[in-house]
């Protein structure tokens, strides 16, 4: 049988010697920040956006962080105390409209249970004590690496989890929304109205005015509704503005005046504000 010509010979893959070249130039990398200076490398020459990039930076952080950099302190945890009457704190779960909240039984350090919001009508419909509708609590350490919690988070369904300390004192409290925040940036509570991405504005029994304004307004967008011109070059957002003034995050619940208007955290954790209640003071209101 004739040999093949060297014409049908199979020719080197010019692939593949393309790949050898570069990975002697360029030899893959060994440590993580290697990888990261490949990732930034390649969002320089637009091979991925940036929120894909932004993305990308908050895998890893979810791996390089643990509970303790994210939690939202005790000191801001909003909570129900099953020791006290339901009318003693069920204005506070309609107003703030979380879905979950950390049932305490008298004492902030004593977490007996999670309130499940949607629960509250056995309550009202088959008169179930409210202790008989709480969920077991989930108690980890600070210590709690990110990525483990998101796993465990998806495979037990559990969305909230108490963060303690070494002693078993309580920390403060971290949500599956928290984490993927991390990755992939603000979301939408679930359970928010469906006019949370805007202004809203309602009218009060006493003729006042209110706007719930989401902490990521635009300043122009915020000023334009209120018919105000507050101004400062350094900020973009109200949340911003309220935080630069203050000089620290508020925390839900707490409510503050400034620069004529009256401000009522509804939303927020450890890092920034989500959502606010703003009115104008009685001298400022026209």
């Amino acid at each position: 049988m004739p040999e093949p010509s060297d014409n049908h010979k199979q020719k080197p893959s010019v692939k593949s010697l393309f790949e050898k070249l570069a990975s002697m130039i360029a030899p893959e990398p060994d440590s993580q920040s290697d990888l990261l200076d490949v990732i930034h490398d390649a969002h320089e020459r637009k091979l991925i956006d940036a929120e894909c990039l932004s993305m990308i930076e908050g895998v890893f952080k979810v791996y390089d962080s643990a509970a303790r950099d994210i939690m939202i302190p005790r000191t801001r945890m909003l909570t129900v105390d099953v020791s006290q009457p339901i009318e003693s704190w069920i204005e506070d779960v309609i107003r703030y409209g979380h879905s979950r909240y950390p049932a305490v039984d008298g004492d902030p350090e004593k977490v007996v249970g999670i309130l499940f919001a949607k629960n509250l009508l056995k309550h009202y419909e088959n008169g179930e004590s409210v202790r008989d509708i709480l969920r077991p609590a989930v108690f980890i350490p600070e210590s709690k690496k990110l990525n483990v919690l998101l796993r465990d988070f998806k495979n037990t369904r559990n969305h909230l989890a108490i963060v303690i300390d070494e002693f078993g004192n309580v920390s403060g409290l971290v949500t599956i929304e928290d984490v993927l925040e991390e990755i992939v940036g603000e979301i939408v509570d679930e359970y928010a109205d469906d006019d949370a991405g805007r202004i809203t504005a309602s009218k009060q029994d006493d003729g006042t005015v209110r706007w719930r304004v989401p902490a990521w307004t635009e300043m122009e967008d915020f000023n334009a509704e209120l018919g105000l011109d507050l101004q400062d070059s350094r900020i973009d957002t109200i949340g911003g503005y309220v935080t630069s003034h203050l000089g620290y995050v508020p925390h839900a619940g707490e409510s503050f005046d400034l620069d004529g208007l009256h401000f009522e955290v509804l939303r927020a954790d450890a890092q920034k504000l989500k959502t606010l209640l703003v009115s104008r003071q009685p001298s400022a209101s026209r």
